[in-house]
């Protein structure tokens, strides 16, 4: 019970998203990696989820990979209506496994979303983070933020 008790206080805790998004703002994309196993996440943790270590140390990632997963999403999110995303301008959103070894859920730009059946499973990406204006959150006040988002290399 401790640990779950100890798990709840982390997820809860802003300070780790307030400061995950901070340095997206200044274009770093960072990964926490445990001590005692070597596990990296994406976003930081501060609590290792293989080994439940507290032993983590910041690691900025280069921001290469590959598509491992996607989807075209008509029916967006209020974040992406926003952007003017919708039934008529669809947007692709997948799981990148960068170089590092770790897997992040991302915005995939430079595809065809009218033709999801030709984006291929095992593209090469890159980093190309979106600067985009948005309303408050619970997490953001309204205005200018900062979204991971990969770019198709071919």
């Amino acid at each position: 019970m401790a640990l779950e008790n100890k798990l709840t206080e982390v997820a809860e805790n802003k300070l780790y998203s307030l400061a995950y998004n901070k340095l997206l703002s200044e274009h770093k994309l960072m990964g926490s990696r445990c001590k005692k196993c070597g596990h990296l996440a994406v976003p930081p943790k501060p609590i290792c989820p293989e080994c439940y270590g507290n032993e983590m140390e910041l690691e900025e990632m280069k921001g290469r990979g590959k598509l491992v997963a996607y989807t075209v999403v008509a029916v967006g999110s209020p974040l992406m209506v926003e952007e003017g995303y919708g039934k008529e301008k669809h947007y692709c959103c997948g799981i990148v496994e960068l170089e590092e070894g770790a897997k992040i859920c991302a915005r995939i730009s430079g595809v065809d979303t009218s033709r999801p059946e030709q984006i291929k499973i095992g593209t090469p990406v890159a980093l190309d983070y979106v600067e985009a204006t948005h309303a408050a959150d619970p997490t953001h006040e309204q205005g200018e933020r900062t979204f991971v988002s990969f770019k198709a290399l071919s």
